[in-house]
């Protein structure tokens, strides 16, 4: 069994034919566990880790950072016996050093499906079912080999080839002992404060949702076996970060001055994230008819509220905002105007009974919108755990394409950058989509009398040819009939 096995990049989404090599996590030489990250990889929808499928020291990395591969095409390498002997340097990104035509005749694909190793991604698994990375999909293609390089006296398989006829060489002088090229060590990671300087025992599930959770594992100590890292230790940790997680979910500031060339233009590529949003929102805009109304609400009694809710003992380590009463508001009279909730497929409406509540996310890759599968059956405090979970995965880039597909309605938080409202284009296939504006102290008319109160600006885009004008102004003034008085909406509504 060949001991050189190649990966090829794997088909991380339904419909996409390619992904961007964002930055790799090892080096050439390096020693990878069985489903240590490898490589990050960006889609036209996320950002994923993809990680090694087996375990062995890393021989070849056949793309730099920025290159766009085809799915099926080899990524990487590994030597699953890096103990049975030292093989010639392979490849590095910067295009150092190739392998000899020995090596090439000596790497093996990836098998197909059928034939994975059990327990390994690809493979068979307990039940018959087949054990897939989260967000891929079985792979419907088999793998082309690479082609190999011709070698001078050497022949396909390796061996060497039969002396053709050709001229008597000239006399050399005695080759000198070939240089060996050994590949470059890694860069020392300087440990942070409180790292853990020894191996992070955690199993590969752990691993990925502390990868979801923004969860540093160095940083935590074991209580499993032998010191392992269990769920519970992450889930203590991701709780613990909440409180100091920021509602908003922007781009980073970025650190240097912006590379503008002897014309003083700055070219940026469209790709990615980037890419679909704009295919999409240009699609959306164009197609279906919009309409936005605004409403301005008195939210004093909602601020009280979230103030009351923090104060209690179950709630003291939740993470309560003005956006968690907001998505309530959405979900209650979403109850009360079905239609809202639904999509126009030409020669019907998909009235939907289960709400996938979208919660627009602007980060460094782009919008992105994940949704909240069939948020209208959480209670508060599991919307709340809900919608934690939702942001910190968002801002650790780690929102995986199916927490993207299947949204029916969305929230855009535009008074986190201290805009009053906006309004907002539909995401595609749904029909209604809310601006929740900041809210400020302002003088109002409250019992008759002008009083300093809390007061935020609500903007509803929604689909004309599903809701008239009608239906969208009830379903709005129910939206902010429940801020208004969030403690008698749910009393009375429910």
């Amino acid at each position: 069994m060949s001991r050189i096995k190649e990966f090829p990049l794997p088909d991380l989404a339904e419909g996409l034919t390619e992904g961007e090599i964002i930055s790799w996590l090892v080096s050439v030489g390096d020693i990878v566990e069985l489903n240590q990250p490898v490589v990050e990889v960006e889609t036209a929808k996320a950002a994923v880790e993809i990680p090694a499928k087996w375990a062995g020291r890393v021989h070849a990395i056949f793309h730099k950072e920025g290159t766009v591969v085809e799915v099926g095409a080899p990524i990487f390498a590994i030597d699953t016996q890096p103990d049975a002997g030292e093989l010639p340097p392979a490849t590095q990104p910067d295009g150092t050093p190739t392998p000899s035509a020995a090596a090439l005749a000596a790497v093996e694909l990836a098998p197909a499906d059928a034939a994975v190793e059990p327990g390994l991604i690809g493979g068979p698994a307990p039940g018959g079912r087949t054990a897939i990375l989260v967000g891929y999909g079985p792979r419907t293609t088999a793998a082309k080999r690479r082609p190999r390089k011709a070698v001078p006296g050497v022949n396909g398989n390796g061996q060497p080839a039969a002396p053709a006829a050709v001229p008597a060489p000239a006399p050399v002088v005695a080759a000198a002992p070939a240089p060996v090229v050994t590949p470059e060590p890694p860069r020392p990671v300087v440990p942070a404060q409180g790292r853990s300087q020894g191996p992070v025992l955690a199993k590969p599930p752990v691993r990925k949702l502390a990868k979801d959770l923004g969860v540093d594992l160095g940083t935590l100590t074991g209580s499993g076996p032998l010191g392992s890292i269990s769920r519970e230790d992450v889930q203590r940790a991701a709780a613990a970060n909440a409180a100091a997680a920021a509602e908003p979910v922007t781009a980073p500031a970025v650190a240097t001055a912006a590379a503008f060339g002897p014309d003083r233009e700055q070219r940026i590529p469209v790709k990615g994230v980037r890419k679909l949003t704009a295919e999409n929102m240009a699609r959306s805009a164009f197609t279906a008819p919009h309409v936005t109304e605004f409403l301005t609400v008195d939210v004093t009694r909602s601020m009280k509220a979230i103030k009351r809710l923090r104060e209690l003992p179950d709630w003291r380590d939740v993470r309560v905002s003005p956006l968690l009463l907001a998505a309530k508001a959405v979900l209650v009279a979403v109850r009360r105007h079905p239609m809202v909730n639904s999509t126009w497929a030409g020669d019907e409406i998909i009235v939907k009974d289960y709400v996938n509540l979208g919660i627009a996310a602007a980060t460094d890759r782009g919008l992105i919108v994940p949704n909240i599968k069939d948020a209208g059956r959480l209670s508060m405090r599991e919307l709340a755990d809900a919608m934690t979970n939702l942001v910190q995965t968002a801002k650790a880039g780690r929102t995986s394409p199916a927490d993207m597909s299947g949204g029916t309605l969305t929230i855009t938080n535009v008074g986190v950058f201290g805009v009053d409202t906006g309004t907002p284009i539909l995401p595609p296939g749904e029909s209604a989509i809310l601006a929740f504006g900041a809210i400020r102290e302002m003088p109002w008319v409250h019992k008759g009398k002008i009083k300093i109160r809390q007061v935020t600006t609500l903007g509803l885009s929604f689909d004309h040819r599903i809701i008239d004008g009608e239906l969208g102004s009830k379903f709005l003034r129910d939206v902010g009939a429940f801020l208004a008085d969030p403690e008698a909406a749910l009393l009375g509504w429910s």
